[in-house]
């Protein structure tokens, strides 16, 4: 089922554009592109190549950016055993959005494409030390909202430098804010650029489901069934930096994703990571390709920034978990 929404969601941002190209036809170019099926879709040579170009690679790339994210998300709540740990709040977005704002502005030529996910890596994980680290110093007893203030002072911290840096280059500034505020439009290109990374960093986490139910239930339980609950955090901890900074590389800082999706998944299919993590995959990925689909037509012929979508949906419904959470704990 949950594919079978992906693949509307997909099928939905394909027929939506600015140019007026029929359903009808565009379905009927799909199938001709299917092995061994061969139609007349009627388009010409410049609708096919919109159709090639920008939409099904926006699409794409907005489906495998949502994806990451919201595994992402599912892999730190794992490691934390927070439900509000997310890249955006624990500082994973932000570091990694200040280390390609520095290879943005200071770094020129064709070795800017290979530096950016490495410099994006760096920061990701950079960020979510320094939010644990921080929360640890700030106290054991703070509960959930520890972690999660740790993280929002990181954030502001590592964004403020990032501001920073945009002054000293103003020239660049418009290049920062527009991918600052999150785009998927980057084409073909981005996605070989993603691909690799995304392909990695899904296989750890989904080998590590299993490992993660363990975790759930305890260290001490964890120890006492033979798990090194230190590797198993270390190894899901790299593998969603990875995602991270992957995704936002190619995407800029869209938030939320990685909170909204995961908690929807448990609400509906359980707490079980074996089954937490793929869904949160598909589920993330159909998330932004939709949130896409509303950036685009919602001021049409105008864009709003995908960032401004998410944040609408995901700021009240990160309201609501922090009261449910709250709630628990107390």
């Amino acid at each position: 089922m949950a594919v079978g929404v992906l693949l509307a969601v997909m099928l939905a941002g394909l027929l939506a554009g600015a140019a007026d190209i029929g359903p009808g036809r565009v379905v009927l170019q799909l199938l001709d592109w299917l092995p061994f099926v061969s139609v007349d879709s009627g388009l010409t040579p410049v609708e096919q190549g919109l159709l090639f170009e920008l939409r099904l690679p926006r699409v794409l790339l907005a489906a495998i950016v949502g994806g990451l994210l919201a595994i992402a998300g599912a892999g730190y709540q794992g490691v934390f055993r927070n439900p509000l740990a997310d890249p955006y709040l624990l500082g994973a977005a932000a570091g990694a959005g200040l280390t390609t704002t520095v290879a943005i502005v200071f770094m020129k030529g064709d070795n800017q494409a290979l530096l950016v996910p490495a410099a994006a890596f760096a920061g990701a994980v950079g960020g979510v030390l320094l939010a644990y680290a921080l929360g640890n110093v700030a106290g054991r007893g703070g509960g959930t909202a520890t972690l999660v203030l740790a993280g929002v002072a990181v954030s502001s911290f590592l964004t403020a430098i990032q501001t920073f840096l945009q002054q000293l280059k103003v020239e660049e500034l418009q290049r920062v804010y527009a991918w600052i505020l999150g785009d998927v439009g980057g084409g073909w290109t981005q996605i070989a650029l993603v691909a690799p990374y995304a392909v990695v960093s899904v296989a750890i986490m989904m080998l590590h489901g299993r490992l993660l139910d363990v975790l759930s239930v305890g260290d001490d339980e964890a120890v006492s069934l033979g798990l090194d609950a230190t590797r198993v955090r270390l190894v899901v901890l790299f593998a969603a930096s990875l995602a991270t900074a992957a995704a936002v590389a190619v995407s800029g800082l869209i938030g939320f994703v990685g909170i909204v999706v995961p908690h929807v998944v448990r609400r509906l299919a359980g707490g079980s990571y074996r089954v937490v993590l793929p869904l949160s995959l598909i589920g993330g990925a159909a998330f932004l390709v939709l949130a896409d689909l509303i950036a685009r037509t919602v001021l049409a012929p105008a864009e709003l920034p995908i960032g401004v979508v998410t944040a609408f949906v995901g700021a009240p419904f990160f309201v609501a978990v922090l009261r449910v959470t709250k709630r628990v704990e107390t």
